[in-house]
């Protein structure tokens, strides 16, 4: 099994950055892909960055690419995702889910935090 915890969350203005933490623990070695998802009520949810836990690749949905940044520190089983330029259509919960296959874009993870809320006001 994998616990995973989400923090860093809150209440921003359009245009500010905000940092979401995941902390793994447990069987660790079983990651392949840490992924962070994010939805907004009525509408699905979307994978918005991913990265590759032993290779350190990323993975940027259109909707965030050149804004947001996924990075990893396998030392302290954490995964970073460095929001920049936040917009009101951010607004939603984010999650980190852990994967135990190779793919870096499914919509298959295995693991799942609680999630923490990210407001961006307008």
């Amino acid at each position: 099994q994998v616990q995973l915890v989400e923090s860093g969350g809150g209440l921003v203005q359009a245009g500010a950055s905000l940092r979401l933490s995941c902390a793994a623990s447990g069987r660790t070695d079983s990651i392949n892909v840490i992924g962070w998802f994010r939805q907004a009520p009525g509408k699905e949810r979307e994978l918005v960055a991913a990265i590759s836990w032993n290779f350190g690749i990323p993975y940027y949905s259109d909707s965030v690419k050149g804004r947001f940044t996924v990075s990893r520190d396998n030392a302290k089983n954490t995964v970073t995702l460095q929001m920049n330029s936040l917009k009101p259509e951010d607004t939603a919960v984010y999650y980190c889910a852990a994967r135990r296959g190779l793919r870096l874009v499914s919509q298959e993870f295995d693991y799942w935090g609680q999630g923490t809320q990210v407001t961006v006001s307008s």
